[in-house]
């Protein structure tokens, strides 16, 4: 768990109030029932209209999980691809039956299971390669439902303000009126500028980073299972995954080994 994206979205949210405070107003004068429904709900709504309820749905989860899910770990991945490879090349595939039950990772359990069955090495690699990207491509239409949203929701806003203006421009006969009339009808802009730079394009940018993290440990997975099953030696197995990881995440394996 990694709760980084959540203090952020929240202490920029805070950052915004404090502002707001400091400028001599008040978070209830923002707090508007109105702009509010008109903001998050309009912004909700056409996001659903461009896809199905149920990956709208499956959308919104993921995007919830976002919010508190850590980057993908390399280093158990590792070792366990390279203890695998140890076990397969002393004792055979069939040897990994019993430390395959132990593996969360549901790629390399299927792809580990599919080498131990005898599957073809160019079968095994276009089924796990099929997989993957089948699970990239609905990790980017969940990331891309909250990127939209971004887009939607300062228009949405505008509306908002527009509307508030109509009303305003209605009601002239009551000039002591005006000025809180006309800064409350810019609330549902300040909402749909906040929302979409604070709440939905962060969420997105994050759920679209751990879409493209995931897809490159599933290219390291993929690698170590054709190794294993081809009967590389452990040590070349483990520098061929190295080779394929993120300059970063290797400078971390190298400071923690």
């Amino acid at each position: 768990m990694d709760p980084i994206t959540l203090i952020a979205v929240l202490f920029a949210f805070i950052t915004v109030m404090v502002v707001l405070v400091l400028e001599g107003g008040s978070p209830t004068s923002i707090l508007l029932l109105a702009p509010l429904i008109l903001v998050f709900g309009g912004t909700f709504a056409c996001g659903a209209a461009g896809m199905s309820a149920k990956l709208w749905i499956a959308s919104i989860k993921a995007g919830v999980k976002s919010l508190l899910s850590a980057t993908p770990k390399y280093d158990g991945l590792l070792e366990t691809l390279v203890n695998c490879a140890n076990i397969a090349r002393r004792d055979g595939l069939l040897s990994l039956e019993a430390t395959v039950t132990e593996i969360e990772d549901p790629l390399l359990r299927r792809g580990l299971e599919l080498a131990i069955d005898g599957t073809d090495p160019t079968d095994l690699a276009r089924i796990l390669e099929a997989e993957l990207h089948s699970e990239s491509v609905n990790g980017g239409r969940h990331a891309k439902l909250f990127v939209d949203m971004g887009g939607y929701a300062p228009t949405i806003g505008i509306i908002g303000t527009i509307l508030g203006l109509v009303t305003v421009l209605g009601n002239l006969s009551n000039p002591d009126e005006l000025g809180g009339a006309i800064a409350a009808a810019f609330v549902a802009a300040m909402w749909g500028v906040l929302s979409a730079n604070v709440f939905w394009l962060p969420i997105g940018a994050k759920m679209r980073l751990l879409n493209e993290l995931r897809t490159t440990q599933g290219e390291v997975i993929i690698e170590g299972i054709l190794s294993i099953q081809a009967g590389a030696n452990p040590r070349m197995v483990e520098r061929r995954l190295r080779a394929l990881l993120p300059a970063d995440v290797l400078r971390d394996l190298e400071k923690a080994s």
